[in-house]
């Protein structure tokens, strides 16, 4: 398995900017069959990621499973803005300012033990449910305009309320676009990536953590994922999700990680949907 994940990293890395385009989920629009409508995302899924899921740590444990000690920036490329708004973490103030759920965010929240619920809320829109801070994430595919910009406030101010005017309000989940990697792209062509793979791309969220314990990330990050199924001999079906996030503010180069998770055959046994929690430090 380890092989396998090793592979889905190095070809997701390779194929960054390739799917990052905007204009790739256009193109999945216009794939049907000539003179007809495009199938729904649904009926071209090309794998079945719907189901129970728990998470899997096999790296970074003492990060993820433990409270990391505020100031601990190991493995993230982070700059001296990153570290100085990490430095003024406090998670009593996040608590009693309704910003707990600042390290469930998107570009976090696969990073965080606990159970997925996959499921179509619609024929072109696949949901992700959490256990872990009870959050929801839409992927959305085709070609439906995503929402108009939307402006925070920093990270750093305390508030963490978005501030008012145009677009629409950022959210912790963001918004995200989807396309299945090899499916029919018009005119011939199919999408890049290996066959089977979903395609994910995250923007507009409200600025967040990349770790409970402050490390920030801005509203100007963009996550990639990529999400594949696969299953072993012995019956075993699981799910790997490689993120890359780019934030120019906080980061000094792509971060990437994978994220393992196993199929729980036995649907909703487990699931412990908890809110979301400001942790203190160690």
């Amino acid at each position: 398995m380890l092989r396998r994940t090793r592979w889905v990293c190095l070809a997701a890395l390779a194929l960054l900017v390739g799917l990052a385009s905007p204009h790739v989920a256009d193109a999945q629009a216009r794939g049907g069959r000539a003179g007809g409508p495009p199938p729904t995302a649904r009926v071209a899924a090309p794998k079945d990621l719907t189901g129970y899921w728990v998470s899997v740590v096999t790296e970074h444990w003492h990060l993820r499973m433990e409270m990391p000690p505020k100031g601990d920036f190991s493995m993230l490329p982070v700059n001296a803005e990153a570290r100085r708004v990490a430095g003024m973490w406090d998670p009593a103030q996040d608590q009693a300012s309704g910003n707990a759920c600042r390290a469930y965010g998107a570009a976090a929240i696969m990073r965080v033990p606990g159970r997925l619920h996959i499921t179509w809320a619609d024929d072109n829109t696949l949901k992700i449910d959490t256990d872990s801070g009870t959050q929801t994430r839409l992927l959305h595919f085709g070609a439906a305009p995503a929402p108009a910009a939307a402006t925070t406030t920093p990270l750093d101010s305390g508030s963490g309320r978005p501030e008012q005017g145009r677009g629409t309000q950022a959210e912790w989940q963001g918004y995200s676009a989807a396309v299945w990697a090899g499916a029919a792209a018009g005119r011939g062509g199919r999408m890049p990536g290996p066959a089977g793979n979903l395609s994910v791309t995250t923007t507009r969220m409200r600025p967040g953590y990349l770790r409970k314990n402050g490390v920030p990330y801005s509203e100007n990050t963009v996550l990639q994922e990529y999400f594949d199924t696969f299953t072993e001999p012995n019956g075993d079906s699981w799910l790997v999700v490689t993120s890359i996030i780019t934030d120019p503010q906080y980061l000094t180069g792509p971060y990437a990680t994978t994220n393992h998770f196993k199929k729980v055959p036995d649907n909703a046994s487990g699931w412990d949907p908890t809110p979301c929690r400001a942790d203190q430090p160690r």
